[in-house]
């Protein structure tokens, strides 16, 4: 290791190695130290430029923090913070408890605790509430990162992040004396605060990287970060804080005792479980006896219902009851609404029939997707009628427990031996497929427009992702199943392919591919794994499409048919998305580039090969709402200092 020592102009810069040796790790450096932890040595605390501190004894660390006259660690095996050195103010006197993050200042120093709170020693302020995941520490002055990636900073003479980035999303932050600085999280400029300088030249750097490129990020990948790395490769986040281990000693005394809590706690949960056993059978009993029913259909692929045939999974639906939400309508009602279903009722086509459109006698506008027999041979008939039954018990047993603004509602239904009828509520202004596709003018002519729609469809997925119980892979995630209302809020629509998906991330195997060419799954169509990952895949294709007006499967310039994704991803890793943006759309304005960009990064990440380095739904859905802050800020904010809203 060398080290540099600036003169005041910076022109004399003498190189001295200090040291050979051990692989060194978790370097810091205060104004006149520096320190780290030699990996072969029991992670041991090495230092330099500290004549009079004998840093030998400190071992088992996993991180360290150097001050002016002191250095603070984390106990690698406990958290507990550990402080040697002469300053009697922070030495002496350190929290308890367990830590996973430590920061040092010129006189005093912070840690944050294992639940995210915020523990400070030394010469330092009153501290801020909330919960944090990094630190700044300078000169009487510091800031922490929140975990929802904003920043607080508090100090001397009142010290307060500037107003311009209150609100901005950061990455990660750092400080030496009284600057700061972070790495804006979305499109990773450095911008810096604290000294006059920064007043009007905040923005240092653009592009910069936040971390090291790595092609394996057990932990998931940094959004837009392969924009930064070389082809296969991005920057990893960080895992979340390991609660330490206890300490392995301890009296003879203490581990009886703890046997003895142990032996009280199984025999109070097992107690507490038998009890809660008989509640529930008397609550079923109580509730069978007087002909009450609940309308959950449970997991598709329980035993006894997921292998059933879908007439007896229907009948079992049937047999739940409707709820009070939902209408079991007359067939003769929906005959004469639909005019006997004929041709110019029509408006398209779903997962098991034909939708019209209809205005019932109460002047209520429904659209009704009935299941229609197809003109096929007999062998095949059978089959094509079970995968109809199917496709219409999904949706019932979907859409009949489900109640979100994204997802398009269910009023009611119609069943007998012949007919199969479910009635929605009607989309006024189509399907986003025809907006994009096929309409000539539109009010998605916008980038702001397209955002806030894709934002709302990205709601309605996770909702089913993440709320329903049990959640719920939808399968056919597509631009035509994205239907507009009245007042342009997006709805997800068409459950017919839709399963009641594994729980924690597990996959359903072996299971036929199902959806629409050009928004399937890779993983999913080679390898028949199936997670809520497939629907951020299909979710991704659709981003591509709104941001390029092409669809998923089209022909370029030589009539050639080539995939959406193959075609933008290279662009959006070159940083030249601007190249094939929809042309139908006003180019960005300055304000939008940023936003747009974001998108971009967002939809390359979802359409990644592997399931595992892409986000889920929330994080998509997070990530959107982000960039429709970014895209609806005011003219007056700069592009580095851009407002987002809170999540």
């Amino acid at each position: 290791m060398g080290c540099w020592r600036f003169s005041a102009n910076a022109t004399n810069v003498p190189f001295k190695r200090v040291y050979h040796g051990p692989v060194i790790q978790n370097m810091d450096a205060g104004n006149s130290h520096v320190c780290g932890l030699v990996t072969q040595n029991n992670n041991s605390l090495k230092c330099w430029q500290w004549p009079r501190f004998d840093s030998s004894k400190v071992t088992n660390l996993s991180s360290i923090a150097v001050g002016e006259n002191f250095v603070c660690g984390l106990s690698e095996s406990s958290g507990k913070v550990t402080c040697s050195g002469g300053d009697t103010g922070v030495v002496g006197k350190e929290p308890g408890g367990a830590h996973s993050a430590i920061a040092a200042g010129f006189r005093h120093a912070c840690a944050i605790s294992i639940d995210g709170s915020l523990d400070c020693w030394g010469d330092v302020d009153q501290k801020p509430q909330g919960k944090f995941v990094d630190l700044a520490l300078g000169e009487n002055r510091s800031c922490a990162l929140r975990d929802n990636r904003t920043v607080a900073c508090w100090g001397q003479n009142n010290f307060r992040i500037p107003k311009r980035f209150e609100g901005t999303f950061f990455v990660a932050i750092v400080a030496k004396r009284s600057v700061f600085c972070g790495i804006v999280y979305s499109n990773f400029s450095l911008v810096c605060w604290g000294a006059k300088f920064f007043d009007t030249n905040a923005e240092v750097f653009e592009n910069v990287l936040p971390g090291p490129c790595r092609s394996n990020c057990p932990c998931g990948i940094l959004l837009g970060s392969a924009t930064l790395c070389s082809s296969g490769m991005s920057i990893c986040t960080s895992c979340s804080p390991r609660t330490p281990t206890s300490s392995p000693t301890g009296t003879t005394k203490s581990s009886g005792w703890s046997k003895k809590m142990v032996a009280f706690l199984v025999v109070g949960c097992v107690g507490c479980s038998s009890l809660l056993l008989v509640f529930c059978f008397f609550i079923y009993w109580h509730c069978k006896g007087k002909g009450g029913r609940v309308h959950d259909s449970g997991r598709l692929d329980e035993s006894g219902t997921g292998s059933a045939s879908p007439k007896k999974r229907l009948s079992h639906v049937i047999s739940l009851g409707n709820g009070s939400h939902l209408e079991e309508y007359s067939l003769q009602v929906l005959l004469e609404a639909t005019n006997n279903f004929s041709e110019d009722k029509k408006i398209g086509t779903g997962s098991f029939g034909s939708v019209y459109h209809a205005t019932l006698q109460e002047g209520k506008e429904v659209a009704i997707k009935r299941a229609e027999n197809s003109p096929h041979s007999p062998s095949n008939a059978t089959r094509r009628q079970e995968d109809k039954d199917s496709a219409f018990v999904n949706e019932l047993e979907s859409l009949s427990r489900l109640h979100h603004k994204n997802l398009v509602r269910l009023l009611g239904f119609y069943e007998d031996a012949n007919e199969r009828i479910l009635v929605y509520e009607y989309m006024n202004n189509g399907s986003l497929n025809e907006h994009l596709h096929k309409l000539h003018t539109s009010t998605l002519m916008s980038w702001a427009v397209r955002i806030k729609v894709a934002l709302d469809a990205a709601r309605g997925i996770e909702y089913l992702h993440q709320y329903a119980t049990p959640p719920i892979i939808h399968r056919d995630i597509k631009s035509s199943n994205i239907l507009l209302d009245s007042k342009w809020t997006a709805k997800v629509s068409d459950f017919g392919l839709s399963l009641m998906g594994p729980e924690d991330e597990e996959s359903h195997l072996s299971l036929l591919a199902a959806g629409t060419v050009g928004y399937m799954d890779p993983e999913y169509y080679r390898l028949q794994m199936l997670t809520t990952k497939s629907d951020v895949y299909s979710f991704g294709v659709v981003l591509l499409e709104i941001l390029s007006g092409h669809k998923a499967i089209h022909k370029n310039e030589n009539g050639v048919p080539r995939n959406v994704v193959d075609f933008m991803v290279p662009y959006i890793n070159q940083d030249e998305l601007h190249r094939v943006l929809d042309p139908r759309v006003p180019p960005p304005t300055p304000y939008e580039i940023e936003a747009v960009a974001y998108v971009g990064y967002l939809a390359a990440d979802c359409v990644r090969l592997e399931g595992r380095d892409r986000p889920t739904m929330t994080e998509v859905a997070n990530y959107l709402e982000k960039a429709l802050a970014v895209c609806l800020a005011k003219p007056s904010m700069s592009r580095s200092t851009t407002n987002t809203s809170d999540e």
